[in-house]
């Protein structure tokens, strides 16, 4: 073949896979909700549950097709952790039954690994908590069905002062797929100043070119707006800074969430950070909340609290098939704050759209007194004469066969109704 002939042959690839690229460009901005429309749903369906910024380079890593479901160290444990602890955990989430439904990442956080790299410059996990390494670690996650996950630091240090991964990328990508690691969480202290938008592509393309699969979670904490970019990075960022278990924490935290709610969806996930269900600071009814709307936002949903000691109300809360599924479910658009009455705007409608033109809806009360919440069709985007079928999650039962206009309950203190509201059309003949 002549010198031209080969440069005719490249330059055709060259188009076709300009025009294959785009094809793929333009079938990520069509809309999550396309298939959404009359006679079910009001003009401004669309626009209620605005999908428009979901990203259109998502992380090619075929992972995070739902919010990542699992465990992690810290909010319990900070420091204190061993290969014993994670071992038992991953026990506790098998013999509890939470492995079943999804619970899968078992997610070591800060302080795992020694204070200084080895003379190889590799990170080395700390000889007295961890002294068989995190590969056995990771093999005996890996016989339980389960995954194993890591953390590093976009810095020279983690936050509590162990080795960062920045400069070090590629050689900590290549160690934590020799561990057979599942899952990386990448902090932000120490961070040089240096802006995240250039201190997180690398480790996502280190952990490419390892060849594993390996969820990419950063934990930038909402400083430059990672919703606005990182969906060409990673499969989650936090969208916030650290939650505490607390009401006011929790509250806070999924106000400032939901902004970002158009630019999530499968493959990139807005991430307001752990569950604090069952660590004690909270009531039963403001924990049913903080799960309730965490699934409802399509948020991670990664268990904060000692598993190997879960009490009946949080194993109920953590175990609840139904709102699990709203979390999981496959149309993958992000739950939002539709209307706001009374004080304060404490009564609260979040709702979100869901496969098989279902909705989730929330009447969630952050009054300081027992309320009756109204979500009006208008709200939700529904046409008011559509009859709606109210299926509510905590009672596991249909409150309502046929509620038409709008659906109202009374919602104790700080507590939280789930619903599915399963819209259906009614022909009416004239007698």
């Amino acid at each position: 073949m002549t010198k031209q002939k080969i440069r005719n042959a490249l330059l055709v690839h060259l188009v076709i896979l300009f025009f294959f690229s785009t094809s793929v460009v333009s079938a990520r901005v069509v809309s999550l909700l396309q298939n959404y429309g009359n006679p079910i749903f009001r003009s401004n369906f669309h626009s209620i549950y605005d999908t428009s910024k979901y990203g259109v380079f998502q992380l090619s890593n075929g992972l995070g097709k739902t919010p990542q479901m699992g465990w992690n160290s810290w909010n319990f444990f900070a420091c204190n952790i061993n290969e014993m602890v994670i071992k038992e955990t991953a026990d506790a989430l098998v013999s509890t039954g939470l492995a079943d439904l999804g619970y899968v990442y078992v997610n070591i956080d800060d302080c795992w690994s020694s204070v200084t790299r080895n003379l190889k410059g590799q990170l080395v996990p700390d000889h007295k908590t961890f002294p068989s390494g995190i590969k056995a670690l990771a093999d005996y996650v890996h016989g339980k069905g389960l995954k194993l996950g890591i953390y590093s630091d976009a810095g020279v240090f983690t936050c509590q002062v162990r080795p960062g991964s920045i400069f070090h990328e590629t050689d900590d990508a290549d160690l934590f797929a020799s561990w057979g690691v599942d899952y990386l969480k990448y902090d932000n202290c120490y961070n040089l100043g240096i802006p995240p938008k250039e201190r997180y592509p690398p480790m996502r393309d280190a952990l490419n070119a390892t060849g594993q699969k390996i969820f990419y979670s950063l934990c930038e904490w909402g400083v430059e707006d990672p919703a606005l970019w990182a969906d060409k990075v990673g499969n989650s960022w936090r969208t916030t800074g650290d939650i505490n278990d607390s009401w006011a924490s929790m509250t806070t935290i999924a106000d400032l969430n939901d902004k970002w709610a158009a630019y999530a969806g499968p493959g990139g996930w807005n991430d307001p950070d752990m569950l604090e269900v069952g660590n004690g600071g909270m009531t039963y009814q403001e924990y049913r909340a903080h799960f309730s709307i965490w699934a409802l936002a399509k948020a991670p949903l990664l268990i904060g609290c000692d598993v190997r000691n879960l009490t009946a109300e949080t194993l109920e809360i953590l175990s609840n098939k139904e709102v699990i599924a709203i979390n999981q479910d496959s149309l993958g658009v992000q739950g939002r704050k539709v209307q706001v009455s009374g004080a304060d705007g404490c009564r609260q409608v979040w709702a979100g759209p869901l496969s098989g033109n279902r909705l989730a809806v929330a009447l969630w009360n952050r009054c300081s007194k027992v309320a009756t919440i109204t979500a009006s069709w208008e709200a939700l985007g529904l046409e008011s004469g559509v009859h709606v079928s109210v299926r509510d999650l905590w009672q596991h039962k249909v409150v309502t066969g046929d509620a038409v206009s709008s659906f109202s309950a009374r919602v104790d203190i700080h507590d939280c109704q789930l619903y599915i509201f399963a819209p259906f059309t009614v022909s009416h003949s004239v007698e």
